[in-house]
């Protein structure tokens, strides 16, 4: 019997006013575009109703495409606190819908997503979307360059030789008392 090395990967590039999403799926060495989008939410007037329909919306994309792993950016660091507490907020909703499924999640830095899809950490959002668009042959730059950033983050853990093969971390207080006795008092 022979193990399938095919994973879908669902890469979220959280957002209040748009969420980009990119969908993979790899199969040995090469990844294959399934699908991108944003979820606009510029609809939504109140930020916990952003917040509700990034949750529902997360769910959805899990429902449609049962991925295997999940890839969400981290935020960057901003001059503008407020700005910053949002997007935190946004991508733990879009974390915790991914986990009350048991799909693992992996966080990506802007820059090592940028360095992935172009080897440059600078990398404007227009060189990103057009090294995506002839990696997967696409022929259209959406209108939104969320739904490349979703994609590219989901390239970028694609890419990542498996190195996260398991979700880090400990599964229970017991595991992670048996992994570190010298930490007890």
């Amino acid at each position: 019997m022979q193990i399938s090395t095919e994973r879908i990967i669902l890469g979220i590039d959280p957002g209040t006013t748009l969420m980009g999403y990119g969908i993979i799926k790899g199969t040995g060495k090469t990844p294959a575009y399934v699908d991108m989008g944003v979820v606009d939410l510029k609809r939504e007037g109140d930020h916990y109703m952003k917040l509700r329909k990034i949750y529902e919306r997360t769910l959805e994309l899990m429902e449609l495409y049962l991925p295997d792993e999940v890839a969400i950016e981290a935020p960057f660091f901003g001059k503008n606190v407020q700005s910053m507490l949002k997007l935190g907020r946004a991508q733990g909703v879009a974390m915790a819908a991914v986990l009350s499924r048991d799909i693992p999640v992996f966080e990506y830095a802007p820059r090592k997503i940028k360095i992935a899809i172009t080897s440059a950490g600078d990398a404007s959002k227009e060189q990103v979307a057009r090294m995506l668009m002839r990696m997967f042959d696409l022929k259209d730059i959406p209108k939104n360059l969320d739904a490349t950033d979703g994609l590219a983050v989901a390239v970028c853990h694609f890419y990542q030789n498996g190195l996260h093969t398991k979700n880090p971390g400990n599964k229970s207080w017991e595991e992670f008392i048996r992994k570190n006795p010298d930490r007890l008092k």
